[in-house]
């Protein structure tokens, strides 16, 4: 099997096919950190970490770069009205992106390069341009990019170079410029930088680069002149992945990209995340909710990358005890009773290997999430019909082994399980509380006095604890 990829560029899925295999190079556009990443945003970076898990599950040696935006213009007003500088405004934010990127298992990539540490990188990439006849400066020492001279402009987004409208790109109050289809490279020093410590010096002006310009210079210098994979959400199409585009390969002369994937928007309740509708979330919001990491991770990778993803209070727990279903079977295959030598039993080896089989298949065909998952369930679904069966008799612990190393490769990828285990359990005094009751129920059980043994069940499930017998003994979870 082959792992296909839907390109934005050609619009095809295709296989990817690395420059270097078994090599891969991935830039993706990280959070701009003037404040705290959303629910939204979260849905694009875990397709991110799904990309970055597969493709070191599939064998790539993978490496893997996001961008911290910590200079823009939205940043520095935000930071000229507190009374800071964009180093001091943003640095919470970037310690908040990292903590709730944790706590939805999101593994570490290889580097987080923030914009400011590359302004040399970037004004050296602006003279290559200026060099090339691919960028002008203007009177306030503002560079643009000359889009008429860079014939493949457009290529990504399908964009008419002749169709396209004056503000449709440009703010208005960008003068001086040959085109008013050019984008700025460097716009020239503002008092307002100046402030908030957003300036620095090139050749042609002191000033600040251009939002398109950062990645990439932090891609070409952190990847590559060319990279096989660039992801974003789809609204990064254009301009800003265009102009990446147009800019990086206008320096290099080379491809720039050989895949480009697009995650499209996340909804709440059917409806477009906005501050007036209040359905604005962070993570840390539900988290603090009490809403379970593992629940979150699950619904924001339960829909197509390619597809809009609806989020709601009914999905979240569905996805709750979708989790649960998963961890619960772990656990009962860890108690089930084996044999070292023994008939085969059942068909638990057989739905391991069908689940890792149908599991690649459909995150090979442009990382088919919701066909992986129906993998996973199938297995878990089934696995528990196999073992009930056989009503208790054990079965060669290879077979059991192996249904265990099949939910935890697949858990590599898709993280569930490991947030499980790191989720915080019941207080030490319930805890204590439920072990008394159970002690209590097995006495009056072994007394067959088997009304008190009921009672102390339902009291149990007036708790909230939902018991589940089986020969080595009596387990018990909260309700979800």
């Amino acid at each position: 099997m082959t792992l296909r990829l839907y390109n934005t560029q050609t619009r095809t899925v295709e296989p990817l096919v690395p420059l270097h295999p078994p090599r891969v190079g991935v830039y993706g556009c990280g959070p701009t950190v003037y404040g705290a990443a959303h629910i939204g945003n979260f849905r694009t970076f875990l397709v991110f970490d799904l990309v970055h898990r597969y493709l070191e599950w599939r064998g790539f040696q993978v490496r893997f770069v996001m961008n911290l935006t910590d200079v823009d213009d939205k940043t520095i007003q935000a930071a000229q009205a507190a009374g800071q500088t964009i180093q001091e405004y943003t640095e919470p934010f970037v310690t908040a992106f990292h903590a709730d990127a944790e706590a939805l298992g999101m593994r570490p990539f290889h580097a987080y390069p923030r914009a400011t540490a590359y302004v040399d990188e970037m004004v050296d990439l602006v003279r290559r341009l200026l060099e090339k006849g691919l960028a002008y400066t203007t009177e306030d020492g503002s560079v643009f990019f000359r889009i008429a001279a860079f014939s493949d402009y457009g290529k990504l987004s399908g964009k008419d170079l002749e169709a396209m409208q004056q503000g449709e790109r440009v703010s208005a109050d960008e003068y001086g410029k040959e085109d008013p289809r050019d984008f700025a490279l460097w716009k020239g020093a503002k008092e307002g930088d100046r402030e908030a410590g957003a300036v620095w010096g090139a050749p042609w002006g002191e000033g600040r680069p251009g939002w398109h310009l950062e990645c990439s210079a932090m891609g070409l210098a952190e990847v590559g002149e060319t990279l096989d994979l660039h992801l974003g959400g789809e609204d990064l199409i254009f301009p800003h992945h265009e102009d990446e585009l147009a800019q990086s390969e206008g320096a290099t002369g080379k491809p720039f990209v050989r895949c480009w994937l697009h995650v499209k928007h996340l909804r709440v309740d059917g409806a477009k995340m906005s501050k007036s509708l209040r359905n604005v979330f962070t993570v840390r919001e539900l988290l603090d909710e009490g809403v379970e990491p593992a629940a979150l991770r699950h619904q924001l990778l339960s829909a197509h990358y390619r597809s809009e993803l609806n989020f709601t209070r009914a999905g979240l727990d569905a996805s709750a005890r979708a989790v649960r279903r998963v961890a619960d079977f772990r656990a009962r295959l860890r108690e089930y009773p084996v044999e070292r030598d023994g008939s085969p039993a059942g068909s638990l080896s057989h739905l391991a290997r069908e689940a890792r089989h149908d599991f690649q298949a459909a995150m090979d065909d442009d990382l088919n999430v919701p066909e992986a998952l129906a993998a996973l369930f199938v297995f878990v679904n089934r696995g528990n019909a196999s073992l009930e069966g056989l009503k208790g008799a054990p079965i060669p612990e290879s077979h059991r082994d192996l249904a265990l190393e099949t939910l935890t490769s697949l858990d590599e990828v898709l993280g569930f399980l490991e947030l499980v285990d790191g989720e915080v359990g019941p207080d030490a005094d319930l805890s204590a509380w439920v072990e008394e009751r159970l002690a209590a129920r097995q006495v009056a059980r072994e007394a067959r006095d088997f009304s008190e043994a009921d009672r102390i069940r339902d009291e149990l499930q007036e708790r909230g604890v939902v018991l589940e017998d089986s020969p080595k003994g009596t387990r018990w979870k909260m309700r979800g």
